[in-house]
């Protein structure tokens, strides 16, 4: 290291302020974050692209500064979603550091791991009050028993009006309209469930028909329509 001559020339003066930084709350304590190392945590964070054409959101399960536990999840851009599968061979086994300085492809993926990477770091984890924080595969409980992420899709014109195409509970197959032409209840398939019952044996007729359900007041629509095809 080199200093000038005319810091050199300065005389010393002590600082005696020093405290070290603030303790920030992670997994049930309050820590004194000096190294990656220190680092714990579960918690997500969502970016976008550049064009902010697709979304991102990174869950990360972070043990000791190494990431332990990656899920990656991305709507809107068939590019970012190839970029997702190289994510997750490249996150796990990472420090929070690496993680953030490594290239991810994807620039809403890897705006994602920036903000994420505050919420870490400023002790803004989901975990930062939870007693050890979660298990490795904790991430997997945001998926539910069907292990398929939640995408809600909606379409809707001035002209045309709204169109449901995808909501929580699964795919639209029939909207019900009652007599001024508004929607009062669908139908739908979870597609999810589907196929986790197809592939345990169920034949796929049946196990389509006994993962499709109504919502709201279906039974007393007027007209039902196709939102895709209507």
């Amino acid at each position: 290291m080199e200093y000038s001559e005319e810091l050199k020339n300065l005389c010393a003066v002590r600082n005696g302020t020093y405290h070290g930084p603030a303790p920030i709350p992670q997994e049930g304590d309050w820590t004194k974050v000096k190294d990656i190392g220190d680092i714990s945590g579960f918690t997500h964070g969502c970016g976008t692209c550049a064009p902010q054409q697709g979304t991102c959101k990174l869950t990360l399960n972070i043990k000791n500064g190494i990431i332990e536990e990656a899920l990656i999840e991305t709507i809107g851009c068939s590019g970012m979603t190839q970029s997702a599968a190289i994510a997750s061979e490249v996150l796990p086994g990472k420090t929070l550091l690496e993680a953030l300085n490594c290239d991810l492809v994807c620039d809403a993926i890897n705006d994602a791991m920036k903000n994420l990477f505050l919420q870490i770091v400023y002790g803004r984890s989901q975990s930062a009050f939870s007693d050890g924080g979660l298990p490795v595969g904790g991430a997997l409980d945001d998926l539910g028993k069907n292990g398929s992420s939640l995408v809600g899709t909606h379409y809707s014109t001035k002209l045309k009006g709204p169109r449901y195409l995808n909501t929580a509970e699964g795919y639209i197959l029939k909207l019900a309209l009652d007599a001024n032409d508004e929607i009062i209840g669908y139908e739908y398939v979870n597609l999810s469930a589907m196929m986790r019952l197809f592939k345990d044996g169920m034949d796929l007729n049946k196990a389509f028909e006994s993962c499709k359900k109504t919502y709201g007041r279906f039974s007393e629509g007027v007209k039902f329509i196709d939102p895709r095809r209507q």
